[in-house]
């Protein structure tokens, strides 16, 4: 099959440009003939060594961009005789949305960020992959129409993006909470803070470590400052790969206000971590319903205050939440996205009559 995926970038910053490149790269490994067009970034070479061709199509929403990146995508289209177009933002949908219905291609949307009012425009697609029940849920009671929604959920490890990484823990005082993400309100950390102040004063020898960067930063930085265990929160800054971090820490934090369902859940347990996360959109999904990790309620500090100090204070907790991160582990392998993607593809394919090779025709 010809898969040509679209989305904004390929920055590293962005959980939605993981997913894809993850997706890419095994489809390609799995002898399809795959592409990406994206305004580019940090991953084209990875994409490239794996197979992958890199095409540059420019997402800017300015609207005389818009148009020529429309003409541009229709040209490419008919070159790379795609069977299936599959987008991963917004933007990418609407401009492939015409171009799919001139030339008869199934187009396939991935709800990465539910949480956006934009998100709605994911409809457009023949099919419409939701990253996790929560989204599907979500996007049912927004107007997408139940037969369109597939549930296909996020899983990275095995990844080409994560192959030979350094696994070596980072050395990290004990006991050790660890948070990995961007800094901006939606991942909570407010109530992080709050909650690890309150642990503090009862264990002053934990230590927190914020992993990520973000529009908030400085933000943050002046409400610790403002605590008790201001001296115990280090900022560790953003990290090319977290996973030593995660590799080094006692227990992973992940507070979430929305979060539909998120990569770094994954990796946490391919890590080994303890985990402590909100009960929120896709987050008990990954965490199996709380078997493979400690769920707690949103906006909630003292409740997560109170599961972190249980942790630390009881005897064997922690290893005990180790052992339990790798229960059903192999459901969040890149193999079985990558698998169920595939069939929805066909499924897509059957629906508009199509057969491979029969994109619209090169245009000059």
């Amino acid at each position: 099959m010809r898969i040509l995926h679209l989305l904004n970038h390929t920055t590293q910053s962005n959980g939605h440009v993981h997913a894809a490149v993850d997706l890419a790269c095994e489809q390609s490994r799995l002898g399809h003939i795959v592409a990406v067009a994206s305004s580019g970034g940090d991953f084209d070479a990875l994409l490239a060594r794996n197979g992958v061709k890199v095409f540059t199509i420019d997402h800017r929403r300015k609207a005389a961009t818009l148009l020529r990146s429309a003409w541009a995508l229709r040209r490419l289209v008919g070159r790379f005789s795609a069977d299936i177009i599959h987008a991963h933002m917004m933007t990418s949908a609407v401009l492939a949305w015409p171009i799919c219905k001139l030339a008869g291609i199934p187009l396939v949307a991935t709800v990465h960020n539910e949480f956006e009012k934009s998100a709605i425009l994911m409809g457009l697609g023949t099919r419409v992959i939701a990253v996790s029940a929560a989204v599907g849920t979500s996007m049912r009671r927004r107007g997408i129409p139940a037969a369109k929604l597939r549930v296909i959920l996020n899983g990275t490890i095995g990844s080409a993006r994560v192959a030979n990484r350094e696994t070596t823990p980072i050395a990290l005082a004990s006991p050790s909470f660890l948070f990995v993400g961007g800094l901006h309100p939606r991942k909570g950390l407010a109530d992080l803070f709050v909650a690890f102040d309150l642990v503090h004063r009862r264990h002053p020898q934990a230590r927190l470590h914020i992993v990520g960067d973000g529009p908030y930063a400085q933000t943050y930085r002046d409400m610790v400052d403002g605590l008790s265990c201001r001296e115990a929160v280090r900022f560790e800054g953003s990290k090319v790969d977290p996973f030593p971090w995660m590799r080094g820490a006692d227990i992973f934090v992940l507070p979430s206000h929305a979060d539909p369902a998120p990569l770094v859940l994954p990796e946490a347990r391919e890590a080994g971590c303890a985990i402590v996360a909100t009960q929120v959109d896709g987050i008990p999904e990954l965490l199996e319903g709380g078997e493979a990790g400690v769920l707690v309620p949103a906006r909630d500090p003292d409740a997560l205050a109170a599961a972190l100090s249980e942790l630390i204070a009881t005897p064997d907790a922690i290893s005990h939440w180790r052992e339990r991160s790798q229960f059903r582990i192999d459901h969040l392998r890149i193999a079985r996205v990558a698998r169920e993607t595939l069939d929805l593809y066909d499924e897509a394919v059957v629906q508009l009559g199509r057969r491979a090779g029969s994109a619209l025709p090169h245009t000059n």
